[in-house]
């Protein structure tokens, strides 16, 4: 699910900017920076403990970023599929206790 929002983001950037410098650092740039936040406060060999509540409104706010992303990029039947997957990833996460 991760690498998806980060497919997301980027596909975003790209879609986005205008002019070629701009589609770029939009395109690699969003992604590696939502990349560089989920490694230091939500992957399971964070950085920071920042406790559970802060970890899951940041995980919220990079899959609903990517999800508002990709749906005003184009893709909308995507944007709806991607949002329905994370939050059923979700959901099995928290009852498998992991």
């Amino acid at each position: 699910m991760e690498l998806c929002a980060l497919a997301c983001l980027g596909y975003w950037g790209f879609r986005t900017g205008n002019g070629l410098l701009i589609k770029i650092v939009l395109g690699i740039g969003v992604p590696l920076l939502a990349a560089i936040v989920w490694g230091l406060v939500v992957s399971p060999k964070a950085t920071y403990d920042i406790g559970e509540l802060a970890r899951l409104a940041v995980e919220i706010a990079d899959f609903g970023s990517a999800a508002v992303a990709l749906y005003y990029s184009g893709p909308t039947k995507l944007s709806l599929i991607f949002v329905t997957a994370a939050f059923i990833s979700r959901i099995l996460l928290f009852a498998f206790k992991q």
